[in-house]
């Protein structure tokens, strides 16, 4: 407002000075004083304005320093007090800048130390920066590569699907060639203005480790198949013939061969998963008729209760998968060894299988000794075991759930398990609608199968 009035001040003056004139003298000398004032106050602005137009046009962002300061034009009046602040503001914009500069330099050598590869997208996924690291995960060469979409430089066919599915919640391993079978782990972070961190890491080493770790586990369980078939084959022999001296060499020979079976059940189950965590062994698909293969299920869980529970198979659909039949019998027929293992004498055993959600949902129900909620994120872990001592009465080897867990991933299958101790536990597997194969039936279902009513049973 000071410098409001100020300005005025001069007009004000002015017009003073002219009507003191215009009274003293003539009207005539007084307009020519006023039209004198005004041509050069005019060539005065005009003068700063151009000075002030041609140091913008000179005036370069990416090369000013404090020199370029030096030189701002100058001058009297409130056209250097326009100057004045304009520097004033010019000062504060390169201190501004050169602390940003700093901190971006500080940000880029951080990154640059980073063993990880950090590749900044823009939102057509373009190269916009990288470190070292990245370079020499995804072959990429800053100085030729950025401005180039991604897709250009990192060909694999998995990484343009994971690119543009959307879905950046799980990391995607690939294999570079380039560097000698190197193995990459690569995961996008999305942020800012639909930008995207591409972050990527060498797993090569871990990787091999657990390629080493599998073919060690794959290897012994092999050698020992044989010889445990051995010994437990004498053991029978043995038990058969009756020969034992007294009851205490008997119950020995039926300890050995009960454990001989064990650990050939064990064998068997880490052979199994070892398939299973192959990368090289693709699934085989084929159509699965789930409706016989639970048939199947039932008699075997008939076999080992031996009229212990009440089992009943309630099936809704008969609809079919599209899948690998050993896998999915191996997985269903370990949940319903472990509801016939886990649940008490008369206790109730339910297999079920139906349509919900336009999903395939098996799942298998029964009044056993539930599992603690603490329990629940650990089952599908191998060896996990909630009771030890019960466990190996029951002959389960531990790894059960490892398996079904493995299956279900391969197959894009979700396993959601409820349970409520001294009150049973229910296992449903949700199978993706497009693996689901629909058709009418055309027989009934046999005599023993209870068919479900349209609603599924409440969750526990």
């Amino acid at each position: 407002m000071v410098d409001l009035w100020r300005r005025f001040t001069g007009i004000i003056l002015l017009i003073i000075i002219t009507a003191v004139i215009w009274f003293a003298v003539d009207a005539v000398t007084a307009l020519s004083f006023l039209s004198l004032i005004l041509l050069v106050k005019t060539i005065h602005h005009t003068y700063c304005l151009t000075s002030l137009d041609r140091w913008l046009q000179r005036f370069d962002h990416a090369s000013m320093d404090v020199s370029t300061i030096s030189t701002l034009p100058n001058s009297f009046g409130p056209w250097g007090d326009v100057f004045i602040r304009f520097s004033r503001f010019i000062r504060r914009y390169y201190r501004s800048r050169q602390s940003l500069s700093k901190a971006l330099e500080r940000l880029q050598r951080a990154t640059s130390a980073m063993p990880e590869g950090i590749v900044i997208l823009d939102e057509a996924n373009r190269i916009e920066w990288c470190n070292p690291s990245a370079e020499l995960h995804l072959g990429l060469d800053l100085k030729l590569d950025i401005g180039q979409h991604i897709t250009h430089i990192v060909r694999q066919m998995q990484f343009v699907s994971y690119l543009s599915a959307g879905d950046y919640s799980k990391h995607l391993v690939i294999k570079q060639s380039r560097y000698e079978e190197m193995i990459v782990s690569l995961q996008l972070v999305p942020y800012g203005d639909k930008e995207k961190l591409l972050i990527s890491r060498d797993i090569t080493r871990f990787e091999k480790m657990e390629i080493m770790r599998r073919d060690f586990i794959a290897n012994v369980s092999h050698e020992l198949r044989t010889p445990l078939t051995i010994i437990g084959g004498f053991l029978e022999t043995l038990l058969d013939e009756e020969m034992q001296d007294s009851d205490m060499e008997k119950r020995a020979l039926t300890l050995m061969a009960d454990q001989s079976k064990r650990m050939q059940r064990l064998v068997e189950d880490l052979l199994t998963l070892s398939r299973l965590e192959n990368a090289q062994n693709t699934l085989h698909e084929e159509v699965v008729n789930i409706p016989a293969l639970l048939q199947s299920l039932y008699q075997e869980a008939q076999s080992l209760s031996v009229g212990r529970h009440r089992i009943t198979l309630n099936l809704v659909s008969d609809a079919q998968l599209s899948g690998s039949l050993d896998e999915l019998r191996s997985a269903l027929g370990n949940l319903v060894s472990n509801a016939v293992r886990y649940t008490p004498e008369g206790g109730d055993i339910s297999l079920n299988w139906a349509e919900e959600h336009e999903q395939g949902l098996f799942f298998v129900q029964d009044s056993g000794i539930g599992i603690g909620p603490e329990h629940i994120p650990r089952l599908t872990e191998r060896f996990y075991r909630v009771d030890r001592s019960r466990s190996r009465e029951t002959g389960g080897t531990g790894l059960g759930l490892a398996i079904v867990k493995h299956v279900l991933g391969r197959h894009q299958a979700r396993m959601e398990i409820v349970s409520e101790i001294g009150k049973g536990s229910i296992f449903k597997i949700w199978f993706p609608a497009k693996r689901l194969i629909k058709h009418s039936i055309h027989n009934k279902p046999a005599a023993h199968a209870d068919v479900l009513p349209k609603t599924i049973p409440p969750m526990l």
